[in-house]
């Protein structure tokens, strides 16, 4: 068995970010490999997929053990997002044969990395909006079947087609549904649900799709060792900077992806960078007020 070493390194990089922010995985992985080692579209979905199938048990089994997942919201997640995705690699199929079903599958790609921009900024601005305080129950929460398991249906779809989805884009639906929900809770639910939802499409692509073992296996053995140092140092690191580098990578990516000119993307960048620096600023300024008008209480305040 041949190891890609360069691809290795790349997939170990990528798993850091991962490990740091928590996001960014299929979002970053897979674009790599199109646009860095000339990995075909189908051939890097699948790969990265069966790579995401056998790491995303651990994070979902951390989140378990800390009480921080919506079980019945999990489930309905599954019931739509399960079948889906393992339909979404048929219909990665039936955009077409050969040069036409790569170049579908890399535009679906483009477009799934900007809905996953849109998941990276809701995430931040609800971390940034949050206040200290107890966690919203998790068995109080109202959990609305329809929308949650069309929200699955949508997901697995997505991440069927192009490996991008289980945590960027659902999340992004599931902020809206139940904005009860605190930051941690958002993200071990998504990421458990994630677990059968990137297993089936994993399924799918291992039958049906383009898996290569010589790829699947430089990735395992890069992003193993980048996931647990990126969570090492996690407590430690700027996570808005992460993020915001992040963001601007993913957009990047997906502009390169839908063949936007390069005068077009640097544009789009820029007006992205100044709107990214413009809202931290309004926030950073919210959170200075609302410290001015709240006042943390002193020994002397709290003995009287």
């Amino acid at each position: 068995m041949i190891i890609d070493f360069p691809l290795l390194v790349g997939s170990f990089l990528v798993a850091v970010i991962v490990g740091l922010t928590g996001m960014g995985g299929g979002a970053l992985m897979t674009p790599m490999m199109l646009l860095f080692f000339n990995v075909p579209p189908l051939a890097a979905v699948s790969s990265d997929l069966v790579a995401s199938a056998v790491m995303k048990p651990i994070g979902g089994y951390v989140h378990l053990r800390h009480g921080t997942v919506n079980l019945r919201l999990v489930a309905w997640l599954c019931a739509g997002s399960v079948p889906a995705a393992f339909c979404g690699v048929f219909l990665a199929r039936a955009f077409g044969e050969e040069a036409a079903a790569q170049e579908a599958v890399k535009h679906a790609l483009g477009v799934a990395l900007l809905l996953a921009v849109a998941g990276l900024v809701a995430k931040s601005l609800l971390a940034a909006r949050e206040r200290p305080g107890p966690g919203s129950d998790l068995a109080a929460i109202t959990v609305r079947p329809i929308p949650t398991l069309l929200v699955g249906m949508v997901g697995g779809v997505t991440v069927g087609v192009s490996s991008v989805g289980a945590g960027s884009l659902i999340i992004v639906a599931l902020l809206a549904l139940y904005p009860a929900l605190k930051a941690n809770q958002l993200v071990g639910t998504d990421l458990v649900q994630a677990v059968p939802l990137v297993g089936a499409a994993a399924l799918g692509h291992l039958l049906y799709g383009d898996f290569r073992l010589h790829l699947t296996t430089s990735l395992i053995l890069g992003s193993i060792p980048g996931v647990y140092l990126g969570a090492r140092v996690s407590s430690r690191a700027p996570s808005g900077l992460i993020r915001a580098l992040l963001a601007l990578v993913l957009l990047a990516s997906a502009l390169k992806l839908l063949e936007v000119s390069n005068a077009t993307a640097a544009w789009i960048l820029g007006v992205g960078s100044a709107a990214g620096v413009a809202g931290w600023l309004v926030l950073r300024r919210g959170r200075a007020r609302t410290a001015t008008a709240d006042p943390v209480p002193t020994t002397a305040d709290r003995t009287g």
